[in-house]
């Protein structure tokens, strides 16, 4: 049989990051010591109170189909949330529940773009905005930024992006890959610029809202102007460790949460029943109760970067939130280490798995072809291992 597979699925990339975690089970199976720095999962365990809340609602009986928008109760949970942590005001019919904050993404992207309109994405971004965008017939628009200006894209690179065609702007702060937060002044100042843009939305991932190191995290949506203009994107898989879990939710327009309301209810309906009441828990319970897995990504970041940068060749910044350090690793670029050229960060990436065991990811993936990403919600322990392993082999 010829392959019939569709134009639309034949044209999607695999998601980078999967890939590299599917590569290194692989090694792993063949017998090999790998450590694996290339997922965006927390090392941690879910809080004990919230699994004593998932096991209460399997003993209540929460068994039926869901609400396609989530439970009315966790609708309020996360309105309160929002209130208490961004100080912003969603009401239950603007916020929808999902299978997960991807699902979330991609929910808006097929209810709000048309074919041929174009999303803004600062680079680096997030790997699956750009297939998801695609998905939906949208073209994705890249502004590359640097490791000098933090990875953050400037309101004149915003400025210089907008055509007559653009729709939206997709970013998350704190930033995968990059670790970079937005201040308030520089939502503010892209905030002026769209402004004089009325028809372009922005969607605003921040399911790392809580790992910042930053001292405060402040939403585009809080900003004036931007609210009716802003879907606000969030989940509990990083904070809670809860990746599994699959729940990730809006709070937005209520026509575009009707929208996604609409379309989920062809696609998946509601998201998973016991989940919801385990996050109801995880969201009305004081930010405080998960602080001590933050903090132990603060000293890890710390960690990493020290020892990173007893590497020569790896030009890094101080990435102030997530759990990742976006080194730039272009000095290595047309050099060979142990008979294998590095012509691009692909090249690099492999080349660490290979010679050093040692996971990651290529900042292609991520469109910045000159970095790898790393991710450190891994033991202090490993960390030290794969970094020894890498300086070792380059």
């Amino acid at each position: 049989m010829s392959n019939h597979l569709s134009d639309r699925i034949q044209n999607m990339s695999t998601s980078a990051t999967l890939a590299m975690a599917a590569k290194a089970r692989e090694l792993r199976n063949e017998g090999k010591d790998i450590i694996g720095l290339s997922l965006g999962e927390p090392d941690f365990n879910i809080p004990d109170f919230i699994k004593e809340a998932a096991k209460q609602a399997i003993d209540d009986n929460y068994s039926s189909y869901t609400p396609v928008d989530g439970y009315a109760e966790l609708k309020q949970a996360i309105s309160l949330k929002f209130k208490r942590d961004n100080g912003l005001e969603y009401a239950p019919n603007q916020i929808v529940v999902s299978s997960g904050a991807k699902q979330s993404l991609f929910n808006i992207a097929m209810v709000v773009l048309n074919p041929g309109d174009e999303v803004i994405l600062p680079a680096p971004y997030w790997v699956s905005y750009s297939d998801i965008v695609k998905l939906a017939e949208g073209v994705p628009v890249e502004v590359k930024t640097d490791i000098d200006t933090d990875f953050k894209m400037t309101p004149a690179q915003l400025e210089a992006a907008i055509t007559p065609n653009t729709r939206m702007i997709w970013f998350s702060s704190p930033c995968n890959p990059s670790g970079s937060v937005y201040s308030k002044a520089e939502l503010e100042g892209l905030a002026e610029v769209l402004k004089k843009h009325p028809n372009i939305y922005v969607v605003s991932d921040e399911i790392y809202e809580h790992i910042n190191f930053a001292g405060g995290h402040v939403s585009i949506a809080g900003i004036d102007g931007m609210y009716d203009r802003t879907v606000t994107v969030n989940g509990v898989s990083k904070a809670f460790a809860m990746t599994g879990w699959r729940i990730g939710y809006i709070g937005g327009p209520e026509w575009i949460a009707k929208g996604c309301t609409k379309l989920q209810g062809q696609v998946t309906s509601g998201a998973n029943a016991i989940a919801q009441r385990a996050v109801i828990t995880a969201l009305e319970a004081p930010v405080s109760k998960i602080q001590y897995m933050i903090d132990e990504f603060h000293k890890r970041r710390d960690l990493v970067l020290g020892l990173l940068g007893e590497i020569e060749g790896f030009n890094l910044n101080v990435p102030e939130g997530a759990f990742y350090v976006f080194p730039d690793i272009s000095a290595f670029f047309g050099k060979t280490l142990n008979g294998t050229t590095i012509n691009n960060a692909s090249d690099f990436a492999l080349y660490l798995l290979e010679h050093a065991n040692v996971a990651t990811v290529t900042g292609e993936a991520f469109g910045n072809p000159n970095c790898i990403r790393i991710s450190y919600a891994a033991s202090e322990k490993e960390l030290k291992e794969a970094i020894a392993r890498i300086k070792a082999v380059v």
